[in-house]
């Protein structure tokens, strides 16, 4: 192990710890007991899947309990941008000056997310009857700030791990998240088995999906679909060059961003609706049949927008040709972006497929067997992603020292 090895990884340990630190700070103002008590009746709802992925902080109200998700949603928003937007395109392509203007943008787009998000908290905190302990202007605007803080300290302590630490470091802290409530989520079903409230063969077989779900997951992730390329000779003023290669398509190509544009969009559904009338809809409720229609059509459809934002059929055809490269029985040009567009599509289905399928069943599961255990879906993606590209980077720098 190298000095910057261990470097980078005593900064990401300590970058952790102030993650954890605070998720333990409390809200000023807020009676912690009530809370408590209502979060306990509603935590194999929604509020028991965001509280895993705060890391407890929902559960305790603390500074960091709307995470970092409001600056990752509005890095989503943007990024989505540029498909209509030729402006963002072309900062997108101007390097570090054009990133930094985006990354500004990011940084002020996910401010104003957190502070209207903070802003629904403080008014629904303020409407349960003795929760507040003064409620008000003060403690609206307070709580404004002291959220939009955190998730604003939570977007610049990830950059600090992506840029000095190790892995990246929006999924270091939603993974630290995550691995931090596991203990709490196993003891409470484990309990639940004890008392005799699952029914007899839950328990093992629970212990069975989760790790047949991992290997599942990890095999997905690391799955790729080769199209062989071939080169031919060229002669004048280029080099010669001639042989075999490949274009590498990952099978999950869009990763989580499908999954987590799903959750923005259904989350605000349901704020939406909540704001226009007394409450949310029942279909919107996790588990149900029409919930799960809808869950798994925007995976899909966010699944195609996104891999045909980053992967191009035309601009890799034309690429090709510019440089010499074709498909084997394949002709270059249109052709070409034809057969890719249809194998890119394929591949995209069957990662849809994927992804629908790792995030529906964990709901489905708590909705039919009452198991309060969260560690499925987008938290387990989101934890073996990470693992994996941890485990990727600490071989590359490994590697590159010897």
């Amino acid at each position: 192990m190298t000095v910057e090895l261990v470097r980078r990884i005593a900064l990401t340990l300590g970058a952790l710890l102030l993650y954890r630190l605070g998720t333990y700070i409390p809200l000023p103002g807020v009676d912690a007991a009530v809370w408590d008590r209502i979060f306990r009746t509603q935590a194999t709802g929604i509020l028991g899947s965001l509280d895993l992925f705060s890391g407890g902080a929902v559960h305790r109200l603390a500074l960091f309990a709307l995470n970092i998700t409001p600056y990752v949603s509005a890095a989503l928003i943007l990024q989505l941008a540029t498909i209509v937007s030729q402006r963002l395109r072309k900062l997108a392509r101007e390097g570090e000056a054009g990133r930094a203007i985006i990354e500004r943008r990011t940084r002020i787009l996910g401010a104003l997310l957190a502070a209207l998000q903070a802003f629904g908290i403080a008014k629904g905190l303020q409407n349960i009857n003795g929760m507040v302990t003064h409620p008000g202007s003060l403690f609206i605007l307070s709580t404004v700030i002291t959220l939009t803080a955190g998730t604003l300290f939570l977007a610049w302590l990830s950059s600090q791990i992506t840029l000095r630490g190790i892995g990246n470091g929006v999924a270091i802290l939603i993974s630290a998240g995550i691995v931090a409530e596991l203990p709490a989520a196993i003891a409470q079903t484990l309990d639940l088995g004890r008392q005799g409230l699952l029914p007899g063969n839950t328990l093992p077989a629970l212990v069975l999906g989760v790790i047949v779900a991992t290997a599942f997951v990890v095999v997905m992730e690391l799955a790729r679909r080769r199209i062989p390329i071939a080169y031919a000779t060229r002669t004048g003023t280029m080099p010669a060059c001639e042989g075999r290669s490949g274009l590498s398509v990952k099978l999950n190509a869009a990763g989580l961003i499908p999954v987590t544009l799903t959750s923005l969009v259904l989350t605000m559904l349901v704020a939406a609706t909540t704001f226009f009338g007394r409450h949310s809809p029942a279909w919107l409720g996790s588990g149900r049949l029409p919930y799960l229609i809808v869950y798994a059509a925007l995976i899909t459809l966010f699944a195609f927008l996104y891999t045909a934002l980053v992967l191009d059929p035309e601009d890799a055809a034309e690429s090709l040709q510019r440089y010499g490269g074709t498909i084997p029985e394949v002709a270059p040009g249109e052709p070409t972006a034809d057969y890719l567009d249809q194998t890119i599509s394929r591949i995209t289905m069957m990662g849809a497929a994927y992804l629908v399928l790792v995030c529906l069943l964990p709901q489905i599961l708590v909705a039919t067997a009452g198991v309060p255990f969260y560690f499925g879906g987008p938290s387990l993606l989101i934890a073996v992603g990470t693992a994996l590209d941890l485990l990727a980077q600490v071989q590359g720098m490994t590697r590159a020292k010897r």
